[in-house]
């Protein structure tokens, strides 16, 4: 079984590198960054990805997104996502792939048991799903909170909409220019998958799930 591993961490490479071929597998490739993850996908075409998340140049989601992208590529591709963070954006992008076959997102500092662990990256290759609890319940609950979206800036604008405020009114208060305001409206109604209608207000619809989502 050839897996191509990407973590920053050197240690903690080195060691996954260790344990995986103590129970048999194959490490191809183990990178430190989403480029040479790419790259070490490209050239030895590997059966399983084991992927953090934060990883350089930015340490946001980098591996995350490389992890969604290979798997719009290579939908045939096992991918396990492995990292202390639940990253909300793109998550559910990655779990939906290739209808979820053959993919896993488990956290670091809940693997307690090394055979169990072996054993879901086996599941995963097979065709399989894995997630940990801990990301499912964080996942639901940002898909059920509809501002889970929204930036700061956008919540403190829509909490000025809520109040009544125009946009105009709404710019003199953040000291920013009309135009800008403008623009996170229409983000936050986007966001709040709020498209264009005959028949009703998006303003007054995107206030409800303010105010939904702040009782």
């Amino acid at each position: 079984m050839r897996v191509v591993l990407a973590e920053d961490e050197v240690l903690l490479r080195e060691g996954l590198c260790g344990l995986l071929e103590r129970f048999g597998f194959e490490v191809v490739a183990s990178v430190g960054d989403a480029e040479g993850l790419h790259a070490a996908v490209r050239e030895h075409a590997p059966d399983l990805v084991l992927t953090d998340i934060r990883m350089p140049p930015g340490h946001s989601d980098e591996g995350l997104r490389a992890a969604v992208e290979l798997r719009r590529t290579r939908p045939e591709l096992a991918v396990v996502v492995l990292s202390q963070y639940v990253e909300h954006h793109h998550a559910a992008e990655l779990l939906d792939s290739a209808e979820g076959r053959g993919v896993g997102y488990l956290l670091k500092d809940r693997v307690v048991d090394v055979e169990e662990f072996v054993g879901t990256l086996r599941q995963v290759v097979d065709g399989g799903t894995a997630v940990d609890p801990q990301v499912v319940r964080q996942l639901l609950r940002r898909r059920a909170d509809p501002l889970a979206r929204l930036s700061a800036r956008e919540r403190e604008v829509l909490s000025l909409i809520a109040e009544g405020h125009s946009n105009a009114s709404i710019a003199r208060r953040l000291v920013v220019s009309e135009a800008a305001v403008g623009k996170h409206v229409g983000s936050i109604l986007s966001k709040l998958d709020l498209p264009p209608t005959d028949d009703g207000n998006r303003r007054v619809l995107a206030v409800l799930a303010f105010l939904r989502g702040n009782g």
